[in-house]
């Protein structure tokens, strides 16, 4: 997989990397409302959405974003 992923691939990639149980439904929640999620989770999964897509990613912008749905933004260079 390279290139930039859709909101739904993203939260598979999220899931599957990070093994916290994320769901489209909680794209609009806060990461920290996410059980589990803190900032250790945040680098291992910015480290395996660079290996998915093949580009760099932000982590300023990552750290600028509070819900799912702005972290992938952020990092799809949308933000």
């Amino acid at each position: 997989m390279t290139g930039t992923l859709d909101l739904d691939e993203f939260i598979t990639l999220l899931r599957e990397e990070i093994g916290l149980p994320v769901t489209a439904e909680d794209a609009g929640r806060e990461l920290t409302e996410i059980a589990g999620w803190d900032s250790v989770h945040l680098i291992a999964f910015l480290s395996a959405l660079e290996r998915a897509t093949g580009r760099q990613v932000s982590l300023v912008a990552a750290l600028q974003a509070s819900t799912v749905e702005q972290l992938h933004a952020a990092t799809a260079g949308q933000a």
